[in-house]
């Protein structure tokens, strides 16, 4: 069971709680609370995961980390979490920047981006499966995480 805080037009906890997986689902007006993590380095890399095969939205999609608060949790408190369980990096809430809220009224979300500064990002992935791939530095990374480079904007970076 996955509970999520609902949340009005205004980003103003209502007091109401629903199960992300029964049948109620959130009335005109009410939203609940995503968040999304850019991690970049100092050269502009930004780091992105692979979403698994089975998932039922874009599967095998690269995208950066998000999920979903659950009940009790802040923004923050979400984002250091989903970063823990989808890479195994652990930030402090120090490490953050809040970046910007959107809200999207087709999702019933507010989505709160944050950035994070990691150098060693790869090095400290931790991986659960054993497959990999070489760049062609010779550099062997998890073919479920990819650090994309060049020149990026950073509201491209966000629009996953």
């Amino acid at each position: 069971m996955e509970l999520w805080d609902v949340y009005d037009i205004n980003k103003r906890f209502t007091g109401k709680v629903i199960d992300r997986h029964s049948d109620e689902r959130l009335k005109e007006g009410e939203y609940h609370l995503v968040v999304e993590a850019i991690i970049i380095n100092s050269k502009g890399e930004i780091l992105l995961n692979k979403r698994s095969k089975f998932k039922n939205k874009y599967p095998n999609m690269w995208e950066s980390t998000a999920g979903s608060c659950i009940k009790g949790e802040n923004s923050l408190q979400s984002m250091l979490r989903e970063i823990r369980e989808e890479l195994g990096v652990i930030f402090n809430e120090s490490d953050a920047v809040f970046y910007k809220t959107l809200r999207d009224d087709n999702a019933k979300d507010f989505k709160d981006i944050w950035l994070f500064r990691k150098e060693k990002i790869i090095e400290e992935y931790e991986l659960v499966l054993d497959d990999l791939m070489v760049l062609s530095s010779g550099k062997s990374v998890p073919t479920d995480a990819i650090i994309v480079s060049g020149e990026c904007d950073v509201n491209e970076a966000i629009l996953t």
